[in-house]
């Protein structure tokens, strides 16, 4: 079966394969990058979606998983590129202004505070930090998925990783509010030492 014919009964089959084999750190993913269940939710699907109709473009099924990842990543980028086009309020832009939880919920805090560093940061940076830790790419493949070079993904890697000790050790200090990690790198370096 070449990738002549696309429309084959294999196709269905390796849809089938590839939804569980892949649908969970797919939806991590887009989880990652958009910080909310509905938009991780709609990504995958239409991340999956797209894998139907140009199943043809997949001509490696080795390759499925790269292209799935690739492919969110773009649509999510277009997502973006619509909304900076249409801007609106989302309500977890002001969570951060919530008040402070009880003792016993600690842990819980301390997840969410990465969490939220993570969603806090540059997009150049969250993102080959999520498939590097979370998603467990190496350098090459996040290279490959983000169309960068090696280095530049060694680089942000370092970068994300810097950006984040900075938020996690301002937020342990109690500091009433720290700047997003975007916007924290283009600023002067701040003293949380």
């Amino acid at each position: 079966m070449g990738p002549e014919n696309p429309h084959t009964e294999v196709n269905e089959v390796d849809y089938e394969r590839a939804v569980s084999s892949f649908y969970e750190p797919l939806y991590g993913f887009a989880y990652s990058l958009s910080g909310n269940e509905n938009d991780a939710c709609e990504l995958t699907q239409e991340t999956f979606a797209r894998l139907v109709a140009k199943s043809g473009q997949v001509h490696d099924r080795s390759k499925v998983k790269s292209w799935l990842f690739t492919t969110l990543y773009r649509v999510f980028l277009g997502w973006k590129s619509r909304e900076r086009r249409l801007p609106h309020l989302e309500i977890s832009s002001v969570e951060h202004e919530l008040p402070l939880v009880a003792p016993e919920l600690v842990d819980t805090m301390e997840r969410d505070s990465v969490r939220d560093a993570l969603l806090e940061m540059d997009e150049r940076y969250r993102v080959p930090l999520m498939l590097y830790y979370l998603e467990e790419h190496s350098y090459e493949e996040i290279a490959q998925l983000l169309q960068i070079p090696v280095g530049t993904v060694m680089s942000r890697l370092s970068r994300a990783k810097a950006l984040m000790r900075e938020s996690l050790a301002a937020k342990s200090i109690g500091q009433p509010r720290v700047l997003p990690l975007g916007q924290a790198s283009n600023s002067r370096k701040s003293s949380y030492e």
